[in-house]
């Protein structure tokens, strides 16, 4: 069976980090060749930029982060992603592409054709897009409870944050994205994700 990426998406406090180990302790079950990966991260250079985006250290121009997103998931496909699907491993990655798209384009109001263009010079397109929807509510009681220290993105206020979610759905009504409820508990949220990757396998 040829390599394939999945890509699960969300704001913060969806649950995705979560699902992602779920889903691939899940395909690793039957022999499926499987890597766990991240964004920004997923590979040296861009965990490196991982670190300046999310610490807070700078305050970035919209446009500039944009491409800081860019540049480090340019380095995860050419040294991680690309790697793994071409030796046949079916790579499950926490954020992409549709992530830049939500939070600079919708959240901080840069142009979404720029970035459509710069995702089209990344080269590869998720073969299924898991979308995790959650009220900010839930988000906020879960983030609160997990008790690590925000980064940059999640101490944005909460305006933002439903211009992230409002994104995201709309993302989620291209023909690869499956949206769904993030606000049940794990197993049914993983049961959920599931019922789209068997599609997906046939």
């Amino acid at each position: 069976m040829p390599g394939r990426l999945i890509t699960l998406e969300g704001g913060e406090g969806a649950g995705k980090s979560t699902q992602a180990r779920l889903l691939a302790d899940a395909l690793c079950e039957p022999g499926l060749p499987v890597l766990r990966t991240r964004e920004p991260g997923g590979a040296p250079g861009a965990e490196f930029l991982r670190e300046i985006l999310l610490s807070g250290g700078i305050d970035w121009s919209p446009r500039a982060e944009t491409m800081l997103h860019v540049a480090a998931r340019m380095e995860h496909v050419a040294k991680t992603i690309r790697p793994a699907i071409e030796a046949g491993s079916w790579v499950v990655c926490d954020r992409f592409h549709d992530s830049t798209m939500a939070y600079q384009g919708y959240g901080q109001g840069v142009d979404r054709a720029m970035i459509e263009a710069l995702a089209g010079m990344i080269g590869i397109v998720p073969d299924l897009t898991i979308v995790l929807d959650v009220p900010r509510e839930v988000a906020l009681t879960r983030l609160r409870q997990r008790g690590a220290a925000d980064d940059r993105y999640e101490r944005l206020n909460d305006a933002f944050h439903q211009r992230v979610t409002e994104g995201f759905r709309e993302i989620a009504k291209l023909p690869r994205c499956v949206l769904v409820d993030a606000s049940q508990e794990a197993e049914a949220v993983h049961e959920a994700v599931m019922t789209a990757v068997r599609r997906l396998i046939g």
